[in-house]
């Protein structure tokens, strides 16, 4: 998927993990009208259509919203359409109200960005989220997105309903990871992985030392001081929403991270999957 959205013409940069067809969704937290958190794990069980916009003081957001909405009418229960932008609550509340959508949730991304992050949809210079639409079926995988080349212009909606209905004929694909995507809670109950499995793992993160078999560590080098920094802290929200929080050194335009498992004493397969989910920020 492309890295770079146009706005009258002028790239700009997407920043997040690298979201695929095929790939288990990541799981994010936005807030709600009511300021409430949620989750994509509140709407577990059923096909989620995940439309993404930049403002809805825009005409081409406030038509997406209004197209979904309608469109949302006609499906099965089984399908939610959700909106997501980083308009505050309180207008997604009183837009929502005036125009009457009911049919389609809109959730606020204001916070953490976290669903931007996490769907690689943050455009970096604006601090908003890219148009999209993408398709996650009932096993949270991904199966289908749509990104708007240029930010000002509208959806194929068409296009979205036509992938939606072949989703609905086989609305919970099988999973396929070799490694799970999200880290598992392990206070109390973690042990380290044994020499062989470190090896195992390494192999398939081979820009990542491994010292003493008791952490994994990589330095990362950007332009100036604002743009480590600005990873360092994508990188934050990440790390505080799997519970696994890497050491983060920060040194002018270099930022080290060292990755291990305070719980076990050592590595455990944690590590290895924040690592994987860093890279695939880059």
């Amino acid at each position: 998927m492309a890295r770079t959205v146009m706005f009258q013409g002028n790239a700009l940069t997407l920043v997040g993990r690298i979201a695929k067809v095929g790939m288990r969704a990541s799981d994010f937290k936005v807030v709600s009208q009511e300021m409430r958190d949620v989750s994509l794990s509140d709407f577990k069980g059923r096909i989620k259509v995940i439309s993404s916009f930049p403002s809805l003081d825009t005409p081409v957001c406030d038509l997406q919203v209004k197209e979904f909405n309608k469109r949302a009418s006609a499906f099965s229960q089984d399908v939610v359409v959700i909106g997501i932008s980083k308009d505050l609550p309180f207008a997604q509340k009183r837009f929502c109200s005036e125009h009457n959508i009911n049919n389609e949730p809109v959730l606020s991304d204001y916070k953490t960005s976290s669903f931007g992050i996490n769907y690689g949809m943050l455009i970096k210079e604006l601090n908003l989220l890219a148009r999209s639409v993408r398709i996650i079926d009932k096993n949270d995988i991904v199966r289908y997105i749509q990104l708007a080349p240029e930010i000002t212009k509208p959806l194929n909606y068409d296009d979205a309903v036509t992938a939606l209905d072949e989703v609905m004929k086989n609305p919970a694909s099988a999973v396929k990871e070799e490694l799970p995507s999200k880290c598992k809670p392990c206070e109390g109950i973690a042990a380290p992985i044994p020499k062989a499995e470190i090896e195992k793992l390494a192999a398939r993160n081979p820009s990542w030392e491994v010292i003493e078999g008791k952490k994994i560590v990589k330095e990362f080098k950007f332009k100036d001081f604002p743009e480590a920094k600005y990873f360092l802290d994508t990188i934050s929200v990440i790390a505080e929403e799997q519970g696994h929080h890497p050491t983060l050194t920060l040194m002018y335009n270099k930022l080290k991270i060292t990755l291990t498992t305070r719980a076990a004493g050592g590595l455990t397969e944690n590590d290895f999957i924040m690592a994987g989910i860093i890279d695939g920020m880059l």
